[in-house]
């Protein structure tokens, strides 16, 4: 009987499949993304109805990747939440399939979690997270027996915005990397700065340049004043958290912390707070599956008693909803 667990994450448009070793290692790690028509976001429904179609054959894939047998699995893990509804129903469904029919223990993990304990594979221990994604943008942090959120946002996730503004300027989806790709300084145009307290505000920023943009102001100077502006933010808000908690690591984890030049601030910030900055790989950095069988396994593993609300999706399970008994 082995002893890996396999994790299905599917909170949003990935269908992601992963398996992991107690020791840490990924055994296999497969994603589907589903691709809004041109012009659009993601539809709730149409993503769900990709990850129905991608989601058997990412399971068959992580297993034959593995070399194990459905009944080999120590585990199956899936993301309850939070997320797009129509979307983790169908992730949970696919998790319940698997683990009822081989008859293995079924439990679902906090999708925000999962991108704060992926830190530990790194090197990490006790950090803060800097998560920044589509639907979530948060600055997290171990505390008195929960992940207390000291910071998010108070309107539209960093990734979101980015990916709002490049659709309304004609850029491909998902508009983040189309923007990192274009952004050309040195000159800093000024754009809304909206840090209040921990908290960061970026539907200001995402009007304020759409405004310049109609205006005629070149695209690849836009790209530059955004990032620059919003990953300000977001390091300004990690480095308060760092001061507040005393904490000494610093993860990045969510979609945008691919980007180049945020990995590029938040080290900066980092080293001259005589901070460790972990980056873990764009590939586990983005929604994947191995995050979600690695905290599985770490819940697993703690001592962690699977309870009935495990079993069901919630798409407002916030970071600091979870019950951490594993630390």
């Amino acid at each position: 009987m082995s002893s890996a667990v396999l994790g299905i994450e599917s909170t949003a448009h990935t269908a992601g499949v992963g398996i992991v070793s107690p020791e840490g290692k990924i055994l296999a790690d497969r994603k589907a993304t589903f691709t809004p028509p041109e012009g659009s976001g993601i539809h709730p429904r149409e993503a769900a109805q990709h990850h129905v179609a991608a989601l058997p054959g990412l399971v068959r894939d992580v297993l034959a990747d593995a070399q194990l047998a459905p009944d080999e699995l120590a585990l199956v893990a899936y993301a309850r939440g939070p997320g797009l509804g129509p979307c983790l129903r169908t992730g949970a469904t696919a998790a319940r399939a698997l683990a009822h029919t081989h008859g293995l223990p079924l439990l679902g993990v906090n999708h925000c979690v999962a991108h704060l304990e992926i830190g530990l594979l790194e090197g990490a221990t006790d950090p803060v997270l800097l998560y920044l994604s589509g639907g979530n943008t948060q600055v997290i942090g171990y505390a008195h027996g929960r992940y207390r959120v000291f910071g998010e946002t108070l309107d539209i996730g960093i990734g979101n915005m980015l990916d709002k503004f490049g659709r309304e300027v004609g850029l491909e989806f998902p508009g983040g990397p189309k923007l990192e790709a274009l952004a050309a300084g040195p000159e800093l145009e000024p754009l809304p700065y909206s840090v209040k307290g921990m908290d960061m505000a970026f539907s200001g920023l995402l009007t304020a340049a759409l405004r310049k943009f109609a205006d005629g102001m070149e695209l690849s100077r836009l790209a530059y004043a955004i990032q620059e502006t919003a990953f300000a933010m977001a390091c300004e808000v990690a480095e308060r958290a760092l001061a507040h908690t005393g904490k000494t690591e610093l993860v990045l984890g969510g979609g945008v912390a691919c980007n180049a030049r945020l990995r590029e601030m938040a080290k900066t910030m980092t080293r001259e707070r005589d901070v460790a900055c972990f980056a873990p790989s764009k590939a586990l950095c983005v929604d994947n599956g191995v995050m979600i069988a690695w905290l599985g396994h770490v819940m697993q593993a703690g001592g962690y008693e699977i309870q009935s609300q495990d079993d069901r999706v919630d798409q407002r399970f916030r970071t600091d909803m979870a019950e951490v008994t594993w630390r």
